[in-house]
């Protein structure tokens, strides 16, 4: 066996077909491609390469040069119909859930005239910084990062921009220093307009999440939206029912203000799967408010959530 085949053997168990390594006077010299791996466990992968090449005969020095693709990205849209339906809520959640399932995720708030993912992540009054003109993502408590429209605007101040600048500024927030993301997190503003075609024209998403609430009128937008998609060749994930049934803080009794099952009836009718649904809890409202999404906690509302992003993630890996 040469030199370099048994630095190559040395290497296999613990660099996982990462390691590109040759041996020369002693000094073994390594690039090690850490694309796709989080960054916090980039330096203890370093150390495992590097202490298995210092075991083979005949080193004496250790050279390690770390490299990252540029990544591949699939956005999911997360949209709706019309406004009030909880949409921006789903998207936060199911991002950091997708994020805790070993994705890595970003989330990108393309809601333009009304961003609300600054408060739901807690990192309102966060301003991202730009290098060599390129925006980069802001770090959020729940390992997201995250780029808005409400980082950059002040709260108080109206967004009345038209089509071309609203387009300008997607496409600087997508096409951010997003990392090692493999996978963005759209939350798309209500309706069927400038934003939703601009997005698709020019970053086509891998697929797009229709959230509704159980009643009829949400479900005729709702409707709208999943025809645009179709028309444009965006796949449908799936449709999400949000606001199903409020279980009464006193007497445990459900109720169903805004009616049930009309998102999984118009799922089956439409064609596309049901991916779950979200219930009408105050915990959910506290904890938005509070900047602590529901999904970090351990309530029936945090199971909802990740049952969903368990079924995106199976058709992200499917679609692979």
């Amino acid at each position: 066996m040469s030199d370099n085949e048994a630095l190559s053997a040395a290497l296999a168990p613990v660099a996982a077909g990462r390691a590109t390594a040759r041996l020369a006077n002693g000094t073994a010299s390594i690039i090690l491609n850490v694309t796709g791996l989080p960054k916090s466990t980039h330096d203890a992968f370093e150390q495992d390469v590097r202490a298995a090449a210092a075991a083979v005969p005949g080193v004496t020095e250790v050279r390690v040069a770390l490299t990252v693709e540029r990544t591949a990205r699939r956005l999911i849209a997360i949209a709706s119909g019309k406004g009030g339906v909880g949409k921006s809520t789903v998207a936060a959640n199911l991002a950091i859930a997708l994020h805790r399932a070993g994705r890595a995720v970003g989330l990108v708030d393309a809601d333009i005239y009304g961003p609300s993912q600054p408060k739901l992540l807690g990192v309102e009054g966060s301003r991202p910084q730009a290098r060599d003109k390129v925006l980069q993502p802001v770090a959020t408590p729940y390992g997201v990062p995250l780029l808005s429209m409400g980082q950059l605007v002040d709260a108080d101040k109206a967004i009345a921009w038209r089509g071309p600048m609203v387009s300008g500024a997607l496409g600087q927030l997508v096409d951010a220093n997003w990392g090692d993301a493999d996978t963005l997190v759209l939350d798309l503003p209500p309706g069927t307009g400038d934003v939703q075609l601009s997005m698709v024209q020019k970053h086509k998403p891998a697929g797009a999440v229709i959230v509704s609430t159980p009643q009829d009128l949400a479900l005729i937008d709702a409707r709208r939206a999943i025809d645009l998609f179709r028309r444009t060749d965006v796949p449908i994930i799936g449709m999400v029912e949000n606001m199903a049934g409020y279980a009464c803080p006193h007497c445990g009794e459900i109720s169903d203000p805004f009616g049930r099952g009309g998102a999984e009836a118009a799922a089956a009718e439409l064609g596309v799967s049901f991916l779950g649904r979200v219930p009408l809890d105050l915990a959910i409202r506290a904890a938005s408010d509070a900047g602590t999404p529901p999904v970090t906690g351990t309530g029936d509302e945090a199971a909802a959530f990740i049952r969903i992003a368990d079924a995106i993630d199976a058709w992200l890996k499917e679609k692979r």
